[in-house]
């Protein structure tokens, strides 16, 4: 289905809502262009995404993001991973330390903390029972 253009949307608080992507992403994900077509389901995924990537928190938005890419790569979604990539970039991840984020484990940008972290992501989007306690 072709993703309608964000001058096709017809419900005035949704276009508002488009507003966050352009800032986060410097786009609007087809995906929710898509969705559009149905306000109520395009407008309850923009707020889960709100909630996950909530600027207040313990977690730093660009490595919430590459905990996202990671979770994206494990269940393979080329796209998540693209707008991950991009949007940990655009919130302060370095080039170098995105490059390095399949060898994280090994990698000296990473520290323990996010390594467990990455770790979590992966078991979490790969096989969920794998989460332990532990981790």
């Amino acid at each position: 289905m072709k993703p309608l253009s964000i001058e096709d949307c017809q419900d005035a608080d949704l276009k508002k809502e488009f507003q966050h992507f352009m800032n986060t992403l410097g786009f609007v994900p087809n995906s929710l262009l898509t969705m559009q077509r149905v306000p109520a389901i395009a407008k309850s995924v923009i707020q889960m995404n709100k909630a996950v990537f909530a600027p207040k928190g313990h977690v730093d938005l660009g490595f919430k993001r590459l905990i996202a890419h990671i979770a994206s790569q494990a269940v393979g979604c080329q796209y998540c991973k693209a707008h991950t990539s991009v949007s940990a970039t655009r919130f302060g991840i370095s080039e170098e330390k995105l490059r390095d984020v399949y060898n994280y484990s090994k990698s000296p940008l990473y520290s323990d903390k996010e390594c467990i972290a990455l770790d979590y992501a992966l078991a979490a989007a790969s096989v969920p029972n794998d989460v332990t306690d532990e981790m």
